[in-house]
């Protein structure tokens, strides 16, 4: 069957290799940011007729570049909210979801701090401000440090949902950018704490369990890692069959998809 997939998909490719001189514009997410860019490449050396160009300004903005008709293609790290929807409707666009991922939120912190595991709860404590020293939860005695993504995120909607359960954080909470930000200010910050997408784990900050789960590849596939997420593109409505557009959506459904989709430490959606 995966074989049979993977024909109908290169038989699809093929298509979009007869047309010239065509462009596709992707907008969205930062977590989604690095998939794009790996199936981007891979096109652009197959295809060099087809002009890709991948921005990251946030599941958020990818939104509005769908509904605006900005973007052929916007990456989310959450599903669309129902006013993004209406407003799509209003504009005459048609959103279609394509899930081509799964993902973790991930909680973590400098590599320095003893604390290994945390409650859903204590997390949420710490971003209410109510918890603002480590030696509270049987660290060391160091302030807290503590760093969210901003609203437009479809990561901060997930970790604002499942975490926060829609309660305001503190406002001493820092906000940054993206997940490379949330990383680079826990590695060099002695107290931090931040929650970044699976694919940015790495050596250079600490990932702890959540209620008692590490993240990980079976975790997240199984869904038993208390933040785990789907990974969206959408479209307005279906691709036309044999479009960059399609090829592109359905890409993942190859081995070369699921390969760039792992390299970039997420988990494909046929590896289950």
């Amino acid at each position: 069957m995966k074989n049979m997939i993977c024909a109908m998909l290169m038989i699809l490719l093929a298509a979009v290799g007869s047309v010239s001189a065509q462009q596709l514009i992707i907008d969205g997410s930062t977590t989604v940011g690095p998939i794009c860019d790996g199936f981007a490449e891979v096109f652009g050396q197959i295809y060099p007729d087809i002009s890709i160009t991948v921005s990251k300004t946030g599941s958020g903005n990818g939104a509005a570049a769908l509904v605006e008709g900005r973007c052929d293609i916007a990456m989310m790290s959450r599903f669309m909210k129902s006013q993004e929807f209406r407003a799509a409707l209003e504009n005459d666009v048609f959103p279609v979801a394509h899930v081509v991922a799964m993902d973790g939120v991930c909680v973590i912190l400098h590599p320095s701090n003893p604390i290994n595991a945390l409650t859903s709860d204590q997390i949420k404590q710490i971003y209410l401000g109510n918890i603002t020293n480590w030696n509270q939860l049987g660290g060391a005695d160091m302030e807290i440090v503590a760093i969210s993504r901003d609203t437009s995120s479809g990561t901060f909607e997930t970790f604002h949902g499942l975490i926060m359960g829609g309660d305001d954080l503190a406002g001493s909470v820092e906000t940054v950018g993206s997940n490379p930000q949330a990383h680079a200010r826990v590695r060099g910050t002695a107290g931090a704490i931040a929650y970044v997408g699976l694919g940015f784990l790495d050596s250079e900050v600490k990932a702890i369990a959540v209620n008692g789960v590490m993240p990980s590849r079976d975790t997240i596939a199984s869904g038993t890692y208390p933040v785990s997420r789907p990974l969206y593109l959408f479209t307005n409505g279906y691709p036309a069959l044999g479009s960059p557009a399609h090829a592109f959506c359905t890409f993942y459904l190859t081995e070369q998809g699921q390969d760039i989709i792992e390299d970039q430490g997420f988990v494909p959606v046929t590896d289950y």
